[in-house]
C-alpha cells in the first residue's frame, strides 16, 4: 500500500559524537498505548549512549478510516478520521514538548499507511527499531501484537521490545544472548553487535535442549572476541523449568539489561506462529528483548 505523508519531516540536529559502538540510528514506533513512556525512554537511553539519532514515527493504518460497503466500494469515515487527526496532533505536541528537553538529536515522521510497511520501510536504513507490546488506547487504530511478528518476518533490522512496567534501562550495563546454535540466534548475535560492544558484560546463555539445529558448533564468544567483545560462556540445565524461564531466571540474576535472542518460527500468510520460547517471553518477559530473524 503507497504510503501519504501528512506532514514534513519535523528535524532538529545535535551536535556530532565520537562515541564508538551503539546503535547510531533508532527507529521509534510512536501509538498511544501505556507503554509508550517507556519505549520513549528506552530508545532514548539507546540514542544517548551512542551520540546517535533518534526517529519517532507514527503510523495511522489506511484500514482505520475506510469503510467498505456490501457490493464492494469504499467510502472514508470522516468523523473517525478528524478524531484521530486530533488524538494524533495532540500526541506528537506531548512528544515534542519532552524531547524538547532531551540533549539527543531527534526528528518526528506521521505517515498514513500499513504500520508494517512504513516501519519495515524506513527500518531498513535504522540500526534498530523500537517497538512495545502494550495494548493501544481506544482512540488508537493500531492493534500491535501480530505486528512484532510480521516485522520480524519481512524486517533485516533488530527489533527491541519493551514491556510498559520498563522503568529505566542501562544500555551500557550487562547483556545476556541467548544461544541455542540456530541460524536465528546467530543473526540475532551479529545484529546485536553494535549494542554488545558498550556492554560492560556480555553473558552467552545456552540451555540444554534436545533438539538439532543447523548452524555448525562454532563458539559465539570467538566471533564476538574478533570485535574486541569478551563474553563469558555459561550452559544451563532446564530441568523442570521451561527453557524461557530458565533463561529469564538466569539473565536476571546476571543483572543484564536486555536479552538478546533469535524469533523463529512458521510463517502462515503475514503472521508468525512464534516458536514456544519467542512467543513466550514476548508475552511475559519483564526484561527488553532484542530480537532478530
Amino acid at each position: 500500500m503507497t504510503s501519504v505523508m501528512l506532514q514534513p519531516e519535523l528535524r532538529h540536529a545535535a551536535a556530532p559524537s565520537s562515541r564508538q559502538g551503539g546503535m547510531k540510528s533508532v527507529l521509534l514506533h510512536i501509538q498511544d498505548d501505556e507503554g509508550l513512556e517507556a519505549r520513549l525512554q528506552v530508545a532514548l537511553a539507546i540514542a544517548r549512549a551512542s551520540g546517535g539519532h533518534l526517529t519517532c514515527m507514527h503510523v495511522t493504518p489506511m484500514s482505520a478510516f475506510v469503510g467498505f460497503e456490501t457490493f464492494g466500494g469504499a467510502y472514508v469515515m470522516t468523523d473517525l478520521l478528524d478524531r484521530l487527526e486530533k488524538h494524533e496532533t495532540a500526541m506528537r505536541a506531548r512528544i515534542e514538548a519532552h524531547m524538547g528537553t532531551e540533549d539527543v538529536a531527534w526528528s518526528y515522521e506521521r505517515q498514513t499507511s500499513d504500520p508494517v510497511s512504513a516501519l519495515v520501510d524506513h527500518g531498513a536504513l535504522a540500526d534498530l527499531i523500537v517497538v512495545g507490546r502494550s495494548q493501544p488506547s481506544q482512540n488508537s487504530a493500531y492493534r500491535p501484537m501480530s505486528i512484532i511478528g510480521q516485522m520480524l518476518k519481512s524486517s533485516h533490522t533488530p527489533l527491541l521490545v519493551c514491556s510498559k512496567d520498563q522503568k529505566r534501562f542501562d544500555p551500557l550495563g550487562p547483556a545476556v544472548v541467548a544461544w541455542n546454535r540456530s541460524f536465528e540466534a546467530a543473526n540475532a548475535l551479529r545484529a546485536a553487535l553494535p549494542m554488545l560492544k558498550q556492554a560492560s558484560a556480555v553473558h552467552i546463555v545456552t540451555v540444554d535442549e534436545d533438539k538439532d539445529f543447523d548452524f555448525p558448533p562454532l563458539s559465539p564468544s570467538e566471533y564476538l572476541s574478533r570485535h574486541d567483545v569478551h563474553a563469558e560462556m555459561i550452559r544451563e540445565t532446564k530441568g523442570t523449568q521451561s527453557v524461557d524461564d530458565r533463561l529469564v531466571a538466569s539473565a536476571q540474576s546476571l543483572g543484564a539489561s536486555y536479552l538478546v535472542m533469535g524469533a523463529y518460527g512458521h510463517s502462515r500468510a503475514r503472521e508468525m506462529l512464534f516458536g514456544g520460547v519467542t512467543r513466550n517471553l514476548l508475552k511475559e518477559c519483564a526484561l527488553p528483548l532484542v530480537l532478530a530473524r
